[in-house]
């Protein structure tokens, strides 16, 4: 049978295209991280490399295609990179389990000054940096209180929270998340005991006294926080679920839905530890044990085992620039993309 140009063209374009992605394929198949404490943090910065914080065995980069490593010995502070942020200046920032580090394109050092002077000389700047104190728990005597660090572009400087710890309880109040800048120019903070605001001009703390929480309910213990495109705040908490703050009303969203444990006799809504919000709006819960949940504003649905979903514990959903929503487990560890039906692992 005789092929004309463009019929042999055209069959030539689909082998070549069909070469092209099983290479890919291939090519991807092998990119995994070594990692196998778990994925804690990704950063997508402005150069288009992919950075990755592990829960203990330091960062991974991708860099053109190709995975390169740091830990304590290439100038981390610490193995375990909890969030990572991108400065104004291009400079990547990552907060370790006890203190911080920087990369200037060329060197990670560990980063030093502290400015302890104005504990309570709150302020806001655009594009501001925000991180957990200096210790692994609780705070450290130049700290003196439970705070955050402000970086403003010159100078790292302690800010002390309006809040004070029993005796005992000193890691209360500890940073336990990433922070958020909302629309309405409030920034907040996750801690373990409460989720803090502020806006300039005062302070909202969400915490067991608020909420009414106590022994038998349970207490509040966040993990995560993130505000959506309509602006309600998502608090992700270990034990009472998920949060939803209106910017009036407080709601425990996982017992609205009715997917606490006693209540699904299965995969539940309670130990969650990430949030993230899709192109279209969904959100999604990442949790310790019970897989992946999507919420499209009217039901709620759950992906596991079955649907790709390896890790048994999920750090963190982070967004790449392109729209992706990329998930970073543990248990066993990886980094997974939703495909429109179902989870693959890419990392």
């Amino acid at each position: 049978m005789k092929l004309n140009k463009q019929r042999l063209f055209n069959l030539l374009y689909i082998l070549l295209a069909s070469i092209t992605i099983s290479c890919n394929q291939s090519q991807s198949s092998q990119l995994r991280l070594k990692f196998t404490s778990g994925i804690h943090s990704v950063l997508e910065d402005s150069k288009g490399n992919i950075w990755f914080g592990s829960y203990n065995e330091g960062l991974g980069l991708l860099h053109n295609g190709k995975l390169q490593y740091f830990t304590i010995e290439n100038g981390l502070s610490h193995n375990q990179v909890r969030n990572i942020y991108e400065d104004k200046d291009g400079i990547i920032w990552f907060e370790c389990g006890k203190g911080l580090s920087t990369y200037d394109g060329q060197k990670l050092t560990v980063y030093t000054e502290r400015d302890y002077n104005s504990k309570n000389e709150w302020k806001l700047n655009d594009g501001d940096l925000w991180f957990k104190g200096n210790e692994i728990e609780a705070y450290n005597k130049l700290e003196g209180n439970p705070g955050v660090y402000q970086y403003d572009g010159k100078k790292l400087s302690y800010r002390a929270l309006p809040i004070h710890t029993k005796p005992g309880h000193e890691n209360h109040y500890s940073i336990s998340t990433n922070f958020v800048q909302s629309k309405n120019g409030t920034v907040w903070f996750g801690s373990y005991g409460a989720v803090i605001g502020y806006n300039r001009s005062d302070f909202k703390v969400i915490n067991d006294s608020l909420l009414g929480l106590n022994d038998k309910t349970g207490h509040f213990h966040a993990r995560s926080i993130m505000e959506d495109t309509k602006g309600n705040l998502w608090i992700a908490n270990n034990g009472i679920g998920v949060l939803k703050y209106d910017g009036k009303n407080i709601i425990n969203f996982t017992e609205q839905q009715k997917l606490k444990q006693k209540d699904t006799n299965g995969n539940s809504l309670d130990k969650v530890f990430s949030i993230g919000e899709d192109q279209l709006g969904n959100i999604w819960f990442g949790t310790a044990g019970s897989g992946i949940w999507r919420y499209d504003g009217k039901s709620v649905k759950n992906f596991s085992l079955e649907d790709g979903v390896a890790s048994k514990h999920i750090w963190t959903i982070y967004k790449i620039k392109k729209g992706e929503l990329w998930l970073g487990g543990a248990n066993p560890s990886g980094v997974y993309r939703f495909n429109g039906t179902s989870f693959e692992r890419i990392y």
